[in-house]
């Protein structure tokens, strides 16, 4: 799943290379202090070996002598794996010196091959005695007199220790390194919050433009920011000056025809019936045609502003209000839901797209017409090739003859009158379609429920979602 948010990015990558780096620092530290604790167990065991050695020698009888004093209890006490033994090599043949914490346990000793001496004539192993402590053994040999006679020495260690005192360090260290670790994503999320607070700013102040509550990035930004904000602000005045001079362009050439079209219109009057018929119905097709191309033009200048918002209820209040007035004899219907819904057109846009099908409604229902305006589900997608994802739809019913299949193909073809005995010249619908393509949403045609035909206009609308 693709993270869209910045800060939980951050927060994401941080938290993974945080406890990535805590892990591998615990686990190295605590290798590191075993071998240092392993060591020392070792240099230990050494140096009660040489105090034993330093305590026994050969007595009168030629029986060996001595008592160390290792200063330790646990060579006094049975089955601790804490021992110490001198046992005569080779002919010197006398009773050994064991500790008292020995007893009878006994202790396997492996060959030189298996644990060979090193340069000090030392070997250091490990066995398990026959109490089943995993013990550590110290072991040389030594010579004890001028006559040759040597003994073995050893002292050993239980490794039980060790692996206490490792297991209780490496919990202490990583309960430490938790607390350490939980503290740095608390600090680091704070800092990342505080350090990305700006774009919020500038997010709200996107929003602010998008709801139409403003028309520029205000607010103080950081350095960092700035540059961004100045282009923002600097595309918006130039999206509004390409807007003003589309619209200045597109009335002063409305202006311009104007006049002709109105000329030719009353010139028709004065024709002979069948011709000033005739021309009376190509100068009406040519003023919808010309305010067509008018409107498109229009709405391609200022399609792509963010500052394109209508509140759609009283807007279409006011449409429905002048339609009740022309056809007192129909009823009409406006549901806006929810009340507060904007749509992302002009006003002039959505008074046209939903006024010639209110119109187109009225000249074909019998009783009424129904308007309604709402959220579309999530799943529905604008015209070809738009990007957005929030759309409203609204839905323009009656309860007329309707339209078959083939029918409505043939309406929403430019100019084209399905009923001649209806006024009209047959633009409507394609108007519509033209001004909904234009912002990438479309019109479709169907049969309603009270028999009539259903229009269902898909438009952009008002997301706060500027991200």
């Amino acid at each position: 799943m693709r993270i869209k948010s910045l800060t939980a990015r951050v927060l994401l990558l941080t938290t993974i290379w945080s406890t990535v780096a805590l892990v591998v620092i615990g686990l190295l530290i605590s290798t590191l202090y075993r071998k240092s604790a392993e060591r020392g167990f070792q240099d230990l065991l050494r140096a009660q070996l040489y105090n034993v050695i330093n305590s026994v020698a050969i007595g009168d009888q030629g029986a060996l002598s001595g008592s160390p004093q290792l200063g330790d209890l646990r060579f006094a006490q049975p089955k601790t794996g804490w021992y110490w033994m001198v046992e005569p090599l080779g002919t010197y043949t006398a009773p050994p010196l064991v500790s008292p914490s020995l007893g009878v346990t006994t202790i396997p000793v492996p060959s030189v091959l298996e644990a060979p001496f090193d340069k000090n004539y030392e070997r250091y192993y490990q066995v398990t005695d026959t109490s089943e402590n995993r013990i550590q053994v110290a072991e040389t040999e030594v010579v004890l007199d001028t006559d040759g006679r040597a003994a073995r020495f050893r002292v050993t260690g239980n490794v039980g220790v060790v692996e206490d005192d490792v297991r209780n360090f490496s919990h202490s260290l990583y309960l430490a390194l938790a607390g350490f670790g939980v503290g740095s994503l608390i600090v680091n999320a704070l800092a990342i919050l505080y350090g990305l607070k700006p774009l919020d700013k500038a997010r709200a102040a996107l929003e602010r433009i998008r709801a139409g509550e403003s028309e520029q990035l205000k607010g103080e930004f950081p350095r960092e920011i700035l540059p961004l904000a100045n282009e923002v602000n600097a595309l918006i005045d130039s999206n509004r000056r390409i807007v003003e001079r589309a619209r200045m362009q597109v009335g002063n050439l409305a202006h311009s025809l104007k006049t002709p079209i109105a000329v030719l219109l009353n010139e028709a009057r004065v024709l002979e019936r069948s011709h000033g018929e005739l021309v009376k119905s190509q100068a009406e097709s040519m003023q919808g045609q010309v305010q067509s191309y008018l409107n498109r033009a229009r709405i391609a200048a200022q399609r792509r502003s963010v500052l394109a918002r209508t509140d759609a209820e009283p807007a279409l209040e006011r449409l429905v209000r002048v339609m009740r007035r022309l056809n007192v004899d129909k009823e009409f219907d406006l549901v806006v839901n929810p009340p507060h819904l904007a749509v992302a057109l002009e006003q002039q846009d959505l008074e046209e797209v939903v006024g010639n099908l209110l119109e187109n409604a009225s000249r074909f229902a019998v009783h009424k017409v129904r308007l309604s305006v709402a959220e579309a589900p999530d799943d529905v997608k604008g015209g070809e090739g738009s990007a957005r994802r929030h759309w409203v739809e609204a839905i323009v019913e009656d309860d007329g003859p309707g339209l078959e299949p083939d029918q409505i193909r043939e309406a929403l073809k430019r100019g084209r009158r399905l009923d001649e005995s209806k006024p009209g010249t047959g633009l409507g619908l394609s108007i519509v379609t033209e001004i909904a393509n234009e912002y990438q949403g479309r019109l479709e045609l169907s049969r309603g429920e009270w028999g009539g035909l259903k229009a269902r206009l898909i438009l952009p609308g008002v997301t706060k979602d500027v991200a």
